[in-house]
């Protein structure tokens, strides 16, 4: 039997002992690991190791001794006065200079060096924050073409169907059934509610109409006895690449060269379908800037411009993509010396002055909704509706036409016919039910280069069944709105994981659900949906069933349905108490992983949604079952914007609001501008109230900030989570 060796005696024999004199295997310094348990790091975890918070405090420190060396040497002036002590003449007589320069200095009145901008999709409203009101202008570049608008779009607007030869169709069947079928279903709910409401309805008002329309004739008025003629664009001889703003609008369509009409931004977004590069889009928009920037402010030398700071004003639901270019524009191409950005719905209530309010703010081509509570907007609470007053002009046109309107050939591609149609809304239009009669207007259609011609036609229900399109916004046009999105300008993306990371809302989503078509087999996740889930639902032309879903979750005895109980869930409101007025079903918006749909799925599909059904979600999400909060958001709804000057809109949207939410009927109010405010302008008073407030606001991005940062600023600057 073999002894065992000891482990000194294997380290002897078997060559394992070391033998070396101790030398590192390398010269790098061998770092040990560290405990794990008690280690510890303040990276980033303090205010002052961002750039942006210490240039900020920095300012304020050199502020702070500047206001304290000026009291100081106030303070020694005073006791030398005291002492009677003589200062040296070369001191005395600065001093005394210095005191007559700031006496003689004009102190500048607040925000006179701030610009405040609102862009919108058809107009631009620009001014100093020391205005009173802004400067307006249309949001259009004209740009040398070939042909214009009207030309190179072979189909007229509103499109009419033709028949198979090409003549064209007789009016009752040129918007096709189903455009009759929904006109004619309203036609028929107006008159039953005006004679529940006790109102006079003659039965023949359409054949009136029809009958009157069909036989009169235009009326010729030559050029000097026409007092409101048109003064049009005259082209030089030197036609310039691009014309702008209003002057753009009055170029003849028969011009020579010819010019087409740009429009950069199309229902809230930037319009991708007319455009072929991204650097082209926002090109437009900075040349439209700077012109309102020169002609409009009178800066028409760019070296003051670094003087100013502006403020700029961004939806509430935005897209990240297009605020960082906004950001660089002006940074970069405008060399402003501060900017900073306001969300649309909280510079609504600056400029009404109030702290808490449910913004409704209808524009021309989007609306927007959003809850702001003590200065900030609610996330969950924004709503955007790809709709405006521009689909109530061509809704108006095309009522008007299926009536035998007397100008058949209107077409709003055409310049003077876009601007005609737009003054007979204004004039025309109402949700006043007392207004509703058969009525003789006028219009007078002036061409470039022609006699003007006046129009003699009668209107009946047309003027507010167009504006009801709020309400039902199946009767609009909606399927070219989302021509060519994404096309140029992608999804912004987070640089670490590669998600979306564009701002999300719990009422949009809801909205975006209970719009979306239902999946093939009727299932999600492999599992059948109940019929009360919204993916359910028929079809999308069956959207105005969600009006009577909310009434359904409304638990009172006017909503109950027999033999259908309310659902069971925890969001259901009980009598009285503030429910969400929702479509899908969801608990004031907490999401469901088996019907969440992907970002990518959301893209295609249009957000249009009844009005008041979209406010009464926006307003649940904001308060999430909180009583007191749900009454103060229903008595502060506030109307903004262009689209809501329309004679009787604010009565009739509480009407409709206290028919969907009776239990809170007595609460629900809307609120308009204080002191006779433009509804069209609130939303620039308050964000040139907000650039005055240079001591406490800290959201404003300099140029040494920018320069070292980018846009990646946005997130410490923001009010918001950006």
């Amino acid at each position: 039997m073999v002894a065992r060796k000891s482990g000194r005696a294997l380290l002897r024999d078997e060559g394992l002992q070391r033998t070396d004199n101790n030398m590192d295997l390398s010269s790098w310094p061998q770092i040990p690991p560290i405990n794990q348990k008690n280690y510890y790091t303040d990276y980033l975890k303090r205010d002052d190791q961002f750039l942006a918070f210490r240039l900020q405090n920095e300012e304020a420190r050199n502020r702070m001794a500047k206001s304290a060396k000026d009291r100081d040497r106030a303070l020694a002036m005073e006791k030398q006065n005291d002492l009677g002590m003589a200062e040296p003449d070369a001191e005395v007589d600065g001093d005394t200079n210095m005191e007559d320069a700031a006496e003689e200095a004009p102190t500048e009145a607040a925000g006179s060096k701030v610009i405040v901008i609102h862009l919108g999709s058809q107009n631009l409203r620009i001014g100093l924050a020391s205005g009173a009101l802004p400067k307006t202008l249309p949001m259009v570049i004209a740009r040398k073409a070939t042909s214009n608008e009207s030309e190179e779009r072979e189909e007229p607007k509103p499109k009419r169907l033709k028949l198979d030869d090409g003549s064209p169709m007789e009016p009752e069947k040129m918007f096709g059934p189903e455009f009759s079928s929904q006109y004619t279903t309203m036609c028929a709910d107006l008159k039953v509610h005006m004679r529940q409401n006790k109102r006079r309805t003659l039965p023949n008002s359409k054949e009136m109409v029809v009958n009157y329309n069909r036989r009169t004739v235009p009326e010729t008025i030559s050029e000097h006895n026409d007092p409101m003629r048109v003064d049009w664009t005259e082209i030089p001889q030197a036609a310039p690449e691009y014309i702008i703003g209003q002057q753009a609008l009055r170029i003849p369509d028969s011009s020579n060269p010819r010019y087409k009409l740009y429009w950069p931004m199309r229902h809230g977004w930037c319009n991708e379908t007319d455009y072929d590069s991204k650097r082209l889009l926002f090109l437009d928009i900075s040349l439209i800037l700077e012109d309102a920037i020169k002609m409009q402010l009178g800066l028409t030398s760019k070296k003051e411009w670094p003087q100013y700071s502006c403020v700029f004003v961004i939806p509430d639901f935005y897209d990240k993509s297009y605020v960082s270019q906004i950001l660089e524009m002006l940074m970069r191409e405008f060399a402003f010396a501060r900017v900073c950005f306001i969300q649309e719905s909280l510079a609504a209530t600056f400029g009404a002055g109030f702290t808490s309010a449910c913004v409704v703010d209808i524009g021309a081509q989007k609306t927007s909704i959003c809850c702001v509570e003590e200065g900030m907007c609610i996330d969950n609470s924004r709503v955007n509706l790809k709709y405006g007053g521009a689909d109530v002009t061509e809704t108006f046109i095309k009522m008007m036409l299926y009536d035998h309107f007397p100008y058949e050939e209107i077409n709003l591609w055409r310049r003077y016919d876009f601007l005609l149609a737009e003054e007979l809304k204004k004039n025309v239009c109402t949700m006043n039910e007392a207004g509703v009669s058969v009525q003789v207007y006028d219009f007078h259609l002036r061409v470039a280069d022609e006699p003007t011609r006046k129009y003699t036609f009668k209107a009946y229900d047309e003027v507010h069944l167009a504006p009801m399109g709020y309400f039902q916004p199946s009767i609009f046009e909606n399927s070219h709105k989302l021509q060519g999105r994404r096309k140029l300008i992608g999804r912004s993306v987070d640089i670490y994981d590669g998600q979306p990371n564009d701002p999300v809302s719990a009422a949009q989503s809801e909205i975006l659900t209970a719009i979306a078509p239902p999946p093939a087999n009727g299932q999600v996740n492999g599992e059948s949906q109940p019929n009360m889930d919204v993916q359910s639902t028929p079809s999308r032309s069956q959207q105005p069933s969600a009006v009577n879903r909310v009434q359904e979750l409304d638990a009172t005895p006017r909503s109950s349905v027999a033999g259908s109980p309310v659902p069971e869930a925890s969001g259901t409101p009980q009598a009285g108490g503030a429910g969400t007025p929702v479509v899908s079903g969801q608990a004031h918006g907490t999401s469901q992983p088996n019907r969440a749909r992907p970002v990518e799925e959301r893209d295609d599909i249009l957000p249009s949604f009844p009005l008041d059904t979209a406010i009464l979600t926006s307003i649940a999400h904001a308060a999430r079952s909180d009583d007191r909060k749900m009454r103060d958001f229903l008595g502060g709804i506030m109307v903004v914007g262009g689209g809501s000057l329309i004679n009787g809109f604010h009565p009739f949207l509480e009407e409709r609001l206290q028919s969907l939410r009776p239990g809170f009927a007595k609460d629900i109010m809307i609120g308009t501008p204080p002191r006779d405010l433009d509804p069209q302008v609130v939303v620039w008073k308050g964000a040139s109230v907000f650039g005055k407030l240079n001591s406490t606001n800290d959201s404003w991005i300099s140029q040494l900030e920018y320069d070292r940062l980018g846009h990646r600023l946005m997130a410490y600057k923001c009010m918001w989570a950006y």
